[in-house]
Order: C-alpha cells, then structure tokens, then sequence
C-alpha cells in the first residue's frame, strides 16, 4: 500500500490512497469514504505491532493513519454542507485551486461511518482531543442536513446545501455510524479495543475470550 497506492494531493499535500488498474499500470487519483476506514485499521495494527509501537514500522502506520484520517476529515470539511461526498477525484489535479473534488457520480453522502469509525479509534489510542472536535463537527453536519421529523436520511448532493435529505437511510448509520460517535463523547465507556473487545464489521463490539474454550 506505500508504495503502490500511498500519494499526495496538489497543492496542499494531503495524504490519500488511490486507486490501480488491475494490471498495475496506471494509477488513478481518486479516493472513496469507503477507503476512510484505513486510519482506524493502521492504527490499530501500529499499537498492536510485535514489534512495538515504538519501532519504525509502527511509527510509520501511526503517521500514515493520522495523516489519511486528516484527508478524510477535509473531505466533510471542505464541503459547503459539511458533509463529505461518496467518493472525490482530481487530488493530483494542479487544473484546480484545491485540493480535490467531488466526483460527478459522487457527490451524494449515504450516512456511512469509515471516517467517525478512524476518529474513533484514533481518539482511542492517541488521546488527542482533535479528533472528537472533528467528530462533533461532522454530527453537526449530520443533524443540519440529514435530520428529518422520525429519522436521518442519505444527502443527494453535498454541494447543494439547500436540498432535502431523501428519504432512505442505510442500517449501518445506527449501527455503526452513531455508536462510533457516543462512543467518542463517552468517557465512561466500558469498550477497550487494544485490550478487551473486537469490532465486528457492523460495529458490535465482541469480547476478546483469552482462554482456550475446552
């Protein structure tokens, strides 16, 4: 992945992972909120690496994780509605004054939780109170745009800041998307992650069980 999928955007150098054609020759300057998750998981494997957290392949995930985790942040950031698009391109683009756009296929936002799930995590970990203050900024969007009278509802486009949420929402917003965020403005929490539980793909928190079931 650092070497083949790892670059970084014009002009302002965010880090991002693109995409590769399948036979490897030509490298595409796009990046999806699918990829977002790729924070949370590099940080996980450096505090968990055998070698240490101190040692150079774990500081380097711990960077690369913090770094991308930014990008995905910017994503909602730069958008007029605060809420980040499906998917984003031009990152290597210097035809622009920014640093990507919404793809024109993507500019739709569907309740997904990678980025929250890697602020999570990231908070987790690090401590650093950053990453619920992007997180909070991200909820606010969320309940600006998306709140309807009984639900939440995907964003057809996050450019458009006057149009009104539809009316679908995925499961993976209550189940993932707003159980990461009570979690990181939950200082009681009982869940541990580098020591007691797994996430399981949909965010349901799983004992980790040390003894050999006999």
């Amino acid at each position: 992945m650092h070497e083949l999928l790892l670059d970084q955007s014009e002009p302002s150098g965010l880090w991002f992972i693109g995409d590769v054609h399948s036979d490897g020759t030509k490298f595409k300057d796009t990046m999806e909120h699918l990829t977002c998750f790729m924070g949370g998981l590099l940080a996980l494997g450096a505090y968990t690496d055998p070698n240490g957290i101190d040692s150079l392949r774990a500081q380097r995930d711990l960077k690369t994780a913090q770094a991308l985790t930014y990008t995905c942040y910017q994503m909602y950031a730069s958008s007029p509605t605060g809420l980040s698009p499906e998917s984003v391109q031009d990152l290597k683009s210097r035809k622009i004054n920014h640093d990507f756009l919404p793809s024109p296929r993507g500019k739709f936002y569907l309740l997904r939780p990678e980025t929250v799930e890697s602020l999570y995590i990231l908070n987790f970990l690090t401590g650093d109170p950053i990453y619920r203050e992007w997180a909070w900024e991200i909820f606010e969007a969320i309940e600006t745009f998306c709140k309807t009278s009984i639900a939440y509802g995907q964003f057809e486009d996050v450019t458009v800041p006057t149009k009104e949420p539809k009316d679908s929402m995925e499961s993976f917003f209550p189940a993932e998307t707003l159980k990461y965020l009570y979690l990181l403005f939950d200082p009681e929490s009982e869940v541990d992650i580098l020591t007691k539980h797994v996430f399981n793909t949909e965010a349901h928190p799983l004992r980790i069980i040390d003894d050999k079931v006999q």
